[in-house]
């Protein structure tokens, strides 16, 4: 089975393994440069599968660049 494109709140947890509580944090972050991108639909929120990659692979570039 394939990944989806678009994944839910509970779909993101449960990739990351955190708490959905995370999740908002994270789309909540106060620098742009370490805020998850997310889509608003509504009062729901949806993260493309590829723009988590890219912030995932982001995030660890800055963790191991000591920054």
């Amino acid at each position: 089975m394939t990944e989806p494109e678009i994944l839910t709140i509970d779909d993101l947890a449960k990739l990351l393994r955190c708490k959905r509580r995370a999740i908002y944090s994270l789309t909540r972050a106060r620098a742009h440069a370490n805020r998850l991108p997310v889509l608003r639909l509504g009062i729901g929120l949806r993260f493309r599968r590829v723009d988590v990659d890219a912030w995932l692979a982001a995030s660890a570039g800055q963790t191991e660049g000591g920054q």
